[in-house]
């Protein structure tokens, strides 16, 4: 995955807090085990931190200050997203975003921005205060993605994904499908506590896997704002299958048989390897929204 290195990037979808202090005291959940624990159940039950009692008391530690608001720095053109992953994030975040802008546009409707929040450690939110731990995450409550960048690292190790930058634009992609399904209104179909292999919780985040890829279609055809040419200029074969392989990584069925040695579809929160494989593709073969219908 390759950027133009010539286009401005747009930091104002960023917000950088890494390495700052967070209001609230001391999360409950750590790194370590507890910490891939705490990942684990993030990963399977759900996209709040609320959801796992994640909220804090106590007094805090900090983080050294070094690095917060790196991206506002340093993130300037497409040249630094292709040689820093926070500054890829932000390029990512943009093209995202510039394409679901377009498309609300195009259909008739108000696509209205989401910011990024890249934190370390723990971060407070409208959902809850939250530790890296739980992994990436979307907020209805504020309307923001947080990320822990560490957590691709996980993601690698732990999960037994290939990695690659497009790994990384995919998780980020699906993400903002949530926020998608917030503005129109089916996000909130995940509320409903059920889980199972025919749950609604299942059928929204298969859902956002399926606007990743749609996104993914557009991607390197989809105009910048500020440019008129598309921010990414280069999607491989090879891309598409890291992102592939992160989508498989994360599937119910993966993290069960490789964490609990068992597979318990009636437990199931995200759907399988192979459906998040399938309606990721779903979307990147036909680039339009409307056949991202899970709910059918």
């Amino acid at each position: 995955m390759q950027f133009d290195d010539d286009a401005d990037l747009d930091t104002s979808e960023v917000q950088d807090v890494r390495g700052s202090r967070i209001p609230g005291g001391k999360a409950t959940v750590g790194g370590g085990i507890a910490g891939l624990v705490a990942l684990i159940l993030g990963l399977l039950f759900g996209v709040g931190p609320d959801q796992l009692g994640l909220s804090s008391g106590g007094s805090g530690t900090t983080a050294t200050a070094s690095s917060a608001a790196q991206v506002q720095q340093s993130c300037r053109t497409g040249q630094d997203a292709n040689t820093r992953e926070d500054c890829r994030i932000v390029a990512v975040v943009n093209s995202v975003q510039d394409y679901w802008g377009q498309e609300f546009r195009r259909r008739g409707g108000t696509y209205t921005d989401a910011s990024t929040v890249l934190f370390t450690d723990r971060i407070a939110t409208a959902c809850g205060t939250a530790t890296s731990a739980v992994g990436p995450f979307y907020c209805p409550g504020d309307r923001k993605v947080y990320l822990d960048l560490g957590f691709f690292d996980e993601l690698r190790t732990e999960f037994g994904s290939s990695g690659g930058p497009f790994a990384q634009a995919y998780v980020v992609a699906h993400e903002y499908g949530h926020h998608v399904q917030d503005l129109m209104g089916t996000l909130s179909r995940s509320q409903d506590s059920r889980t199972g292999a025919n749950s609604n919780a299942v059928k929204v985040e298969l859902q956002a896997d399926c606007y990743a890829g749609v996104w993914a279609h557009h991607a390197t055809t989809t105009p910048d704002e500020s440019t008129g040419r598309p921010l990414i200029t280069s999607l491989t074969r090879a891309d598409i299958r890291d992102g592939l392989d992160a989508a498989a990584a994360v599937g119910d069925d993966r993290i069960q048989e490789r964490f609990q040695g068992r597979v318990t579809p009636e437990s199931w929160t995200h759907g399988s390897a192979v459906q998040r494989q399938q309606w990721f593709t779903t979307g990147f073969r036909s680039g339009d929204m409307a056949d991202c219908n899970t709910f059918r």
